[in-house]
């Protein structure tokens, strides 16, 4: 703020000396306002910090008490001066949010709700109809007892049943005043029956829809589910191709009891309770089979269009590869302080091992697998904020139907132009067909490609794409390939209190990183590690963010797909 306001007193002192003074009233006047803004400079302007009862004592001094001629040219330069002061006095009095007790109010009201999650309690097969009812009213019930009322509430809710109405349906006794059973006359008996078969006709309906929504998160089997409700008891029957046969849900796996309970909770509450949550999930899934937990990521996908999730795990299957930049590591420091970092290397300098960050790099050591495995095309990239920035456009393009893969898109980063030549031999599979490269046009790049070129590839040449294939760039690095519009948020956001904007100075005709590097060099500002990763990250999610990306121009687009046609 001291900077500011020197500023503002330097440029007066410049302005000054070209004012004349007109009359006796301001004979002498110029030379006591220079004796003014320098005492104003030797005593509050050393420090980078002024307070504002200094800014208003600087405002009182230059308020000189004098009967200015009509033709003066040194009123109006001193009101300017005292205006300028006053709007920044202005500016910087306003109250910090945190002091004013209505923003505190309105910050905390529209805080979100936290819901922890680590037992969703399975259902069980067979379920006392009574039992059900009770417990759904009491309080002081066991935690277990607890998680399963509330699976089954959320089962009840799902399939539209009322166990009340359920049990009443069911009742074919009539009692007495003393509890006896009475003899039914025969309308009542048809009553009864009557009865019978609303509840049968509500329960096999009830099966038909949670089998059929079912059916569309749970891959590992073609499951069909009926209920049953005999007197007071309700049973859930589950067959599938394999077993037409029926049997409980109890006999079936416990990955496919703890899914179901699971996805009922979620389905169920998520469209009441969990309004304005955001949902922990500690460890969700660990009984599933493998496959099972890829079917669980998706299912997070859905359930986070409703909430924010986030979800613990050490799991290699339920890191989702292709979101990895949502991915955070948590370990503990060398001061014993734990640490939740998006670089997932974060803890390599630490000296304990850091076992929590193996369950992601078994994640992407599977990708790769797949590739091998399954014939996904694969495409050489220099380094992760390349995979982020190619990532971003695949999903771009596909979701508005740009383009079309029939095989899965999958970025595998080098390291750097060193490693390509060994990655790629490693990704060309039991066919050897070699994996498309992607090479920054600088002077590495161009030496990694004429390299290529000499022998592995020279059979392949197509194969090997530069970035100046695509944008008339000297130099050309993947972050030339995105509009500045995507960047330039990042950009002001680590230079805010330069004198200059980076948008003013930029040319769009060279290449983008060395230009910023430029900037906060001369700057004074110093980019920490991973900068350029984490540049990436903020674009990507803003690529994703559909009003965002509806302001991409066509130009980029057609960039973009023309790049891609060369990978597919």
């Amino acid at each position: 703020m001291g900077t500011l306001i020197s500023e503002i007193i330097v440029e007066s002192l410049g302005k000054l000396g070209s004012l004349k003074e007109v009359g006796k009233s301001e004979q002498g006047l110029v030379e006591r306002i220079q004796k003014i803004f320098s005492e104003i400079q030797e005593n509050y302007l050393d420090e980078d910090q002024i307070s504002l009862k200094q800014i208003e004592s600087i405002v009182e001094k230059l308020g000189v008490s004098i009967k200015f001629p009509k033709s003066s040219q040194i009123k109006p330069f001193l009101d300017n001066v005292i205006e300028e002061l006053n709007s920044f006095l202005k500016q910087v009095s306003v109250p910090n949010p945190s002091t004013v007790q209505k923003a505190r109010t309105l910050v905390v009201e529209n805080m979100p709700k936290f819901v922890y999650y680590s037992n969703y309690g399975n259902l069980d097969s067979e379920i006392y109809l009574p039992h059900v009812i009770e417990n759904m009213q009491r309080e002081d019930v066991s935690s277990t007892t607890k998680a399963k009322v509330r699976t089954l509430k959320v089962l009840f809710e799902f399939v539209n049943l009322d166990p009340q109405e359920i049990l009443e349906l069911g009742t074919d006794q009539k009692l007495d005043n003393q509890g006896r059973v009475i003899q039914l006359s025969e309308t009542e008996i048809e009553e009864f029956s009557k009865k019978k078969e609303e509840r049968d006709v509500l329960l096999q309906s009830a099966g038909l829809d949670l089998t059929k929504q079912f059916r569309q998160w749970w891959k590992q089997g073609d499951y069909k589910f009926r209920f049953q409700a005999d007197g007071k008891h309700f049973k859930i029957w589950v067959s599938d191709e394999k077993r037409p046969e029926e049997i409980t849900l109890e006999g079936r796996s416990t990955g496919l009891q703890w899914f179901l309970s699971f996805y009922l909770i979620f389905l169920v509450e998520s469209k009441d309770t969990h309004d304005n949550a955001i949902l922990l999930l500690d460890e969700a899934g660990v009984s599933l089979h493998p496959l099972a937990q890829k079917d669980l990521a998706y299912f997070f996908d859905n359930l986070a269009e409703r909430n924010q999730i986030i979800h613990t795990t050490h799991s290699p299957f339920l890191v989702d590869t292709r979101h990895i930049d949502r991915v955070k590591v948590v370990y503990i420091d060398e001061n014993g302080h734990t640490v939740s970092s998006g670089n997932l290397r974060a803890a390599d300098s630490t000296s304990n091992k850091n076992t929590s960050v193996y369950a992601v790099h078994a994640a992407l050591g599977l990708s790769i697998s797949d590739v091998l495995l399954q014939g996904c095309k694969t495409v050489i990239v220099e380094g992760p904020s390349d995979q982020f920035y190619l990532n971003g456009i695949k999903n771009y393009l596909i979701n508005r139907g740009l383009i079309n893969p029939k095989e899965e898109i999958l970025f595998v980063p080098s390291g750097g132009v060193k490693g390509i030549r060994a990655l790629s031999s490693l990704l060309s599979g039991k066919d050897k067909e070699l994996p498309v490269i992607l090479l920054d046009s600088d002077k590495s790049g161009n030496g990694a490609k004429e390299s290529l070129l000499k022998d592995l590839y020279k059979d392949s040449r197509e194969k090997i794409i530069s970035v100046s294939d695509l944008v008339s760039i000297e130099n050309a690095e993947v972050e030339d390939l995105i509009p500045f519009d995507l960047i330039e948020r990042y950009i002001y956001r680590l230079s805010k209190g330069t004198d200059e904007d980076f948008a003013d100075i930029y040319d769009e005709s060279k290449p983008i990183l060395t230009q910023i590097e430029k900037f906060f060099l001369e700057n004074g500002i110093d980019l920490e590690k991973g900068w350029k990763v984490d540049l990436a990250r903020q674009t990507k999610m803003i690529m994703l963010n559909e009003k965002k990306a509806k302001l991409i121009d066509e130009q980029y687009q057609q960039i973009w797909k023309k790049m891609f046609d060369m990978f597919i």
